[in-house]
């Protein structure tokens, strides 16, 4: 069974193209046009095990917001392709993770359900680079909109922006990492509905 993807979406703002392998090595080739954002989305492949691609064009004049947003819808909608019925998945995972001064904690469940609760938001809304922190949610909520996960995104502690958005996007990837991997004792849907 191949768990994997590729998904392409062009709108008038934007032109994305994800390819997505669930059981992979962490490798990541991106370009978004956007380096903070292509350095978070390395972190979420490399420590959730996934083999990403990710190729984005879009209004960057303009501003940077749908071209993360997009990202995440069409990461999102190739994690629900690569998972199908979704059988024999963990179904959740959670993670703790630091970077120095911050502590962020992800927990998630593949439910089919999409909601997220997202209280990680750093002392100042502020740039990195060139990425602007404020986006950071807006590509959870598009991720777990389209990928119908129930994602709860939490900073325990952190002032430095740069050190609390990484946390965050490494935390997910060790969430979504065990969430998405195969348990052998799994033989169906980890539900008792029989559906996820």
């Amino acid at each position: 069974m191949s768990r994997s993807a590729e998904v392409q979406r062009k709108t008038k703002e934007t032109e994305v193209r994800v390819r997505l392998a669930l059981d992979g090595t962490g490798r990541a080739e991106l370009a978004t046009g956007i380096g903070f954002f292509d350095h978070m989305l390395e972190a979420l492949a490399r420590h959730a095990l996934f083999d990403l691609e990710v190729r984005a064009v879009g209004d960057l004049h303009v501003d940077q917001h749908h071209t993360v947003e997009d990202v995440g819808i069409v990461l999102g909608q190739a994690l629900s392709q690569a998972l199908g019925e979704r059988r024999g998945i963990r179904r959740y995972g959670d993670a703790t993770v630091p970077l120095d001064d911050a502590l962020a904690r992800v927990v998630v469940d593949v439910s089919g359900r999409p909601y997220l609760a997202y209280h990680a938001e750093p002392p100042t809304w502020q740039k990195v680079g060139d990425y602007d922190v404020a986006l950071t949610p807006e590509f959870f909520r598009a991720l777990a909109t389209h990928g119908g996960l129930t994602l709860h995104v939490d900073l325990l502690r952190g002032q430095n922006a740069h050190h609390v958005v990484e946390a965050v996007f490494k935390a997910a990837a060790r969430a979504l990492g065990a969430a998405t991997s195969l348990d052998p004792r799994v033989k169906d849907v980890p539900s008792t509905k029989g559906a996820l």
